[in-house]
């Protein structure tokens, strides 16, 4: 059993992502290659996009800290603290409307 505490990992990583010209900070909270579920914490500064990218199978982005907005097309999501998005099976961007921290959850098959 592994036990993660989520809250300190993204004040850790928020204050790395506003040491970065990316403005982001992330790391891998569970999963890997070895695993089909895989959890990525990533921290954004305000403003922030993680660009337009394919959606590689089911995902969820779960609001820990602050607000995003997710798009895709014409089609957009905003999310708070305690929200959690379904990121939609198409090409998609995420950006931060003010500081945040995520966690991207992942199922690649």
């Amino acid at each position: 059993m592994r036990k993660v505490s989520l809250v300190a990992l993204g004040r850790e990583h928020l204050e790395r992502a506003h040491q970065t010209r990316s403005g982001r900070s992330a790391t891998a909270v569970f999963g890997g290659h070895e695993h089909v579920l895989r959890q990525t914490l990533v921290a954004m500064t305000a403003d922030t996009v993680l660009a337009e990218h394919a959606n590689p199978g089911e995902a969820t982005v779960h609001v820990l800290h602050g607000r995003v907005v997710l798009r895709s097309g014409d089609d957009m999501w905003e999310g708070r603290e305690g929200d959690l998005l379904v990121v939609p099976p198409a090409r998609h961007d995420l950006r931060a409307v003010v500081d945040a921290v995520i966690v991207l959850t992942t199922v690649v098959r």
